[in-house]
């Protein structure tokens, strides 16, 4: 199934979020700023990437789920969606 930015539009600003949120840790490492302050900050970008992860998915399983109401087949079966969930835990 192809990434739609209709369908993921929220996830892309998470992600671009966490881009500048990366770019401010990369800064912090390199101005020697204080590990606990560089940890809490690269916790908190893991966090926001990995709920990316999850909107991508949640997405992908109402699109088929949609499809399935339309009497369409899917692009993906529930396996495979659950296979990609798993792969972010």
């Amino acid at each position: 199934m192809k990434v739609q930015q209709e369908m993921v539009g929220d996830a892309l600003t998470r992600l671009k979020r966490a881009r500048g949120q990366l770019n401010a840790v990369i800064e912090m490492i390199e101005e020697g700023r204080d590990c606990r302050d560089v940890l809490t900050q690269l916790a908190a970008v893991s966090k926001a990437v990995d709920r990316a992860g999850y909107k991508i998915i949640a997405s992908g399983m109402r699109h088929c789920n949609a499809a399935r109401e339309r009497g369409e087949q899917p692009e993906m079966t529930d396996e495979e969606l659950e296979k990609l969930f798993l792969s972010l835990a």
